[in-house]
């Protein structure tokens, strides 16, 4: 017979896994993180566009409109990221079973969606100076496409279920199949002939970009990491209140 999630939590209880594996005790600890990454997000993003717009040099090959790249490459580095973590929540939903695990995945996949979105537009903005058009059918923009269509099946999946459990196995599906994708993004510009630049940052021999143009990149790619963390904890609240909201527990924690 399968063993239960609070069975699980009963014998595991000393590992930290299993004591935040429960929604009961990771509502207030999602609290806490989302007011510390909202602050971070706010100080990394004001001080990331000004040396990102105001101080980082004008690029001798693209001029101005490089500097969307700031935008585009953080949002494109956590489309990425997200649907790796939500794929990895899916799949410890499935494995272990632990209601948190799906409450987290769903969590994730508005956000995923919404970065997905960021750097396809921006990336289009960049493209029309840099290519003659805002679209092309290139292997990385198009695996990125996919990759938004795959975040909105997730979410469709999942919501068309009235038997939350039946769309939390069906959805994680879907994120753990298109997992696939993700390397196949990150790798396109490599493998295939593609009008998208190759890896600036993570090569070897170490990142070709100016570091007065690296320097703002980064910070904003962690002002990214702070917002997303922060709007995910925020909306794993909000699922944890909408499934246990019979619970004794959540009518003491909410107040």
């Amino acid at each position: 017979m399968a063993r239960t999630e609070q069975q699980s939590n009963e014998k595991y209880s000393g590992r930290w896994f299993w004591r935040y594996a429960s929604p009961a005790t990771f509502y207030p600890l999602a609290g806490t993180l989302e007011k510390i990454c909202w602050i971070i997000a706010a100080v990394l993003t004001v001080i990331g566009l000004y040396l990102g717009l105001l101080r980082a040099p004008v690029d001798a090959q693209q001029g101005e409109v490089y500097r969307v790249i700031f935008i585009h490459v953080p949002a494109a580095w956590m489309a990425m990221v997200l649907y790796m973590a939500m794929a990895f929540w899916c799949f410890t939903g499935l494995v272990l079973g632990t209601r948190l695990s799906f409450i987290m995945s769903h969590a994730i996949a508005p956000t995923g969606a919404l970065m997905t979105v960021v750097a396809l537009v921006t990336g289009s903005l960049w493209g029309r100076p840099a290519w003659g058009t805002y679209w092309v059918w290139d292997a990385k923009l198009t695996s990125f496409l996919i990759l938004f269509f795959l975040y909105v099946g997730y979410m469709a999946l999942a919501a068309a279920f009235d038997d939350k459990k039946k769309g939390d196995r069906a959805s994680a599906l879907i994120a753990l199949v298109g997992a696939v994708n993700v390397p196949i993004i990150y790798f396109s510009a490599v493998w295939w002939n593609s009008l998208h630049q190759g890896p600036s940052v993570a090569r070897a021999g170490g990142p070709s970009m100016a570091a007065s143009m690296l320097a703002p990149m980064l910070i904003l790619t962690f002002a990214f990491w702070a917002y997303c963390i922060a709007a995910v904890m925020h909306r794993v609240r909000t699922k944890i209140i909408e499934r246990e909201r019979d619970a004794a527990w959540l009518a003491e924690a909410v107040k």
